[in-house]
């Protein structure tokens, strides 16, 4: 199966794009309200796993509010799993359960949050706020680790003894023959030359040439 293309990376701000995923509708109406008064952007709500991994493939929203008993046949913690293995967001886990067992697979899915409700609505927007943070922060550092490694399989180093004529500077190649010190180069580095003539060179040709005739 082909790995959706990720949203691009969000800035971080209260502006930032929320799927709420709650099978209670006055639940799932009053956090759409809560959040919005807040200034997030309430993308959707979704009733079952099912319908979250749709929304997520369709409206590409920055973080997931996740309920864990869903109705259908996938649960909260289900469908976060699937969502951090396709899409990589984050999901922020609000629910009423905090038995070991739920706790324990919730744990799996590898949440960037866990709120009980009742919820306090400033515990509820900084665990929000910290998760997208985070989240932003991981997909830059994975951004930049990217550039990096492109950047160093385009890098050749030499390293060693070469032997070189102590008289035409040719060095001698691992096959055993002698070539120019540029060819050497060019074939074993991404260096490339340009040809000029130094001081010393331009007087020492200079002094070759015949003098001029009266």
């Amino acid at each position: 199966m082909t790995t959706p293309a990720r949203p691009p990376l969000p800035e971080y701000s209260t502006a930032n794009r929320i799927l709420i995923v709650e099978d209670e509708a006055i639940t799932a109406s009053d956090l759409r309200n809560r959040l919005t008064a807040k200034g997030y952007d309430v993308v959707g709500i979704a009733s079952t796993g099912a319908e979250a991994l749709v929304q997520v493939a369709t409206a590409h929203p920055h973080l997931v509010l996740m309920d864990i008993r869903l109705r259908g046949g996938m649960d909260g913690v289900e469908a976060a799993t699937l969502i951090h293995e396709r899409f990589q967001l984050p999901v922020v886990f609000l629910t009423a359960h905090s038995d070991e067992v739920t706790l324990e697979r919730a744990k799996h899915a590898e949440p960037f949050g866990y709120v009980l409700k009742p919820f306090e609505e400033r515990e509820l927007q900084i665990v929000l706020d910290m998760a997208i943070y985070k989240h932003t922060m991981e997909r830059e550092r994975e951004l930049l680790i990217h550039q990096l490694r492109e950047a160093l399989a385009h890098v050749k180093t030499l390293t060693g003894l070469f032997p070189i004529c102590a008289s035409c500077k040719k060095i001698r190649n691992d096959e055993g023959y002698w070539e120019k010190v540029e060819a050497y180069l060019t074939a074993h580095t991404d260096a490339h030359f340009s040809h000029g003539i130094c001081p010393e060179c331009f007087a020492s040709e200079m002094a070759k040439l015949p003098p001029p005739s009266d």
